[in-house]
């Protein structure tokens, strides 16, 4: 009887747990949509309960996935939509930039804009733990939103990767989905996020202007074994993405490091 009631206990608490998430999704695409007004006025948490046919406290649970993701806040005593924030990316899970613009409903794209076999320099050898000097197959891509330039992509691939990447057609949307496909997974990843300034390659492939900052996520994958599959410094233009982290007392994923100069 015990067990039985542990079992219903906890089906009931992922039940919730997957009805909370969903509503964050649903309120979500609801406000990109607009479907809120010009104002963005979020309306009650009794009138979202009714409207989604849930409780009211999942609703709050939902909004306060919204709120830490910064689609809502609160301003005395309603809640309001933050439609100009940009698209948001969690570091809690692993996605790609196809898979993270396609869940927010957006149209990826990209298209590379050269491709070399060129010798590791020290950090492409330590990320990538091959000899310094050894050859990597490096690719520079434009990746685009609705046909908006957002994002230059740097990335050095090992040479079993770098053998599979090139032969892609140049306007490849994902390469981590053909890598998939090709059996190569990506399981995990270590970000660094800073601010750089653009200098003329940014410039041109960006629109922007030389010195202008721009949002650096420098990332190393690996596949399941732990082994480096990719090496990659993306520049973001600003206002185009964010990224969120969670932190919890029991378990935390940011650490600080002093910027390098």
């Amino acid at each position: 009887m015990g067990r039985a009631q542990v079992r219903l206990v906890d089906g009931e608490h992922v039940a919730e747990t997957a009805r909370y998430k969903q509503l964050a999704a649903e309120v979500r695409a609801a406000a990109r949509a607009g479907e809120y007004g010009a104002d963005g006025r979020l309306p009650s948490e009794e009138q979202l309960a009714a409207r989604y046919g849930v409780s009211r406290g999942t609703v709050r649970h939902a909004l306060t996935v919204l709120r830490a993701e910064g689609v809502v806040t609160s301003r005395r005593g309603t809640r309001r939509l933050l439609l100009d924030a940009p698209p948001l990316q969690s570091f809690a899970e692993l996605m790609s930039f196809t898979r993270w613009a396609r869940s927010l409903g957006e149209t990826p794209g990209g298209r590379v804009v050269r491709q070399e076999l060129r010798a590791a320099g020290p950090e492409e050898a330590a990320q990538l733990r091959v000899p310094e000097g050894s050859a990597v197959h490096w690719v520079l891509r434009l990746r685009t939103l609705a046909g908006r330039p957002v994002m230059v992509e740097r990335t050095a691939y090992p040479p079993h990767v770098g053998a599979l990447v090139s032969r892609m057609p140049p306007d490849t949307v994902s390469v981590s989905e053909q890598l998939e496909r090709e059996g190569v997974l990506l399981a995990d990843a270590d970000h660094t996020v800073d601010l750089v300034t653009a200098d003329q390659e940014d410039s041109a492939l960006l629109g922007c202007p030389v010195g202008q900052a721009l949002l650096r996520e420098r990332r190393r994958s690996t596949d399941p074994a732990g082994a480096p599959v990719e090496w990659s410094e993306d520049r973001y233009l600003p206002g185009t993405v964010a990224f969120t982290v969670h932190n919890s007392v029991a378990s935390n994923a940011l650490t600080r490091h002093r910027a390098e100069p």
